[in-house]
């Protein structure tokens, strides 16, 4: 089979699994809880090896005490450590997201920026990040989301071969409409939350399980 061919069946197999996803899970959104771009941005950073659940509990006394990127910038450090001490490497997050919020007061004229390689500029920001704040502060879509859901669905789907979260973003956004890049990584961790676990993935209940190489398929335990 040619290659051009091999590419045309996986981008099939690609569209019906969102086609699926999006029936799935139709009101799948981005669970973290904020208010402005900066808000979304600090949140995100926040959630490096933490859920969701946790960091929409620290964030509302955080922005209550520290609303907008002039009053991160100028807090006190040992009082933002504090805030945010239960969402785990606390020292390293709260210097990157007050470095981010100092840069983007002296650089860009306080608001977050919308350019990829500006939001990179970010202190604590990677493409995991800048794609999160960018498709849902801004509606724009850089590239697709890759998390360790993102990450291990998308190789058990047999759509790349690659660990690297780079060289998987590039695969899937060949793949998938642009204007989907963004929804298929949220649904495609909602599914590794709900049905595609890292331990057990449930394939006798998996609706993808049809268009899944690596799916077991049996009676169960």
């Amino acid at each position: 089979m040619s290659i051009t061919r091999k590419l045309a069946n996986k981008q099939q197999r690609a569209l019906e699994i969102l086609i699926r996803l999006k029936r799935l899970y139709p009101n799948a959104t981005c669970t973290l809880n904020y208010e402005t771009p900066v808000q979304l941005l600090v949140a995100t950073i926040l959630s490096a090896q933490c859920t969701d659940e946790r960091v929409n509990q620290v964030t509302p006394e955080l922005f209550r005490r520290f609303p907008d990127a002039e009053a991160i910038a100028n807090a006190d450090l040992s009082e933002l450590e504090s805030l945010i001490r239960s969402t785990g490497f606390y020292r390293n997050k709260a210097k990157n997201i007050q470095g981010a919020c100092r840069l983007i007061g002296e650089k860009f004229r306080g608001k977050v920026p919308k350019r990829m390689e500006q939001l990179l500029e970010l202190p604590g920001v990677a493409r995991k990040t800048a794609n999160v704040v960018s498709a849902h502060a801004y509606g724009i879509y850089h590239g697709v989301t890759v998390d360790t859901h993102v990450k291990r669905l998308s190789n058990r789907l047999g759509l790349t071969e690659y660990q690297d979260p780079i060289r998987i973003e590039r695969d899937l956004m060949t793949l998938l409409p642009q204007p989907d890049w963004e929804n298929w990584s949220i649904r495609l961790i909602y599914h590794g939350r709900a049905i595609c676990t890292a331990r057990k993935p449930d394939c006798n209940a998996c609706a993808l399980a049809d268009l899944c190489p690596s799916a077991i398929l049996g009676t169960g335990d």
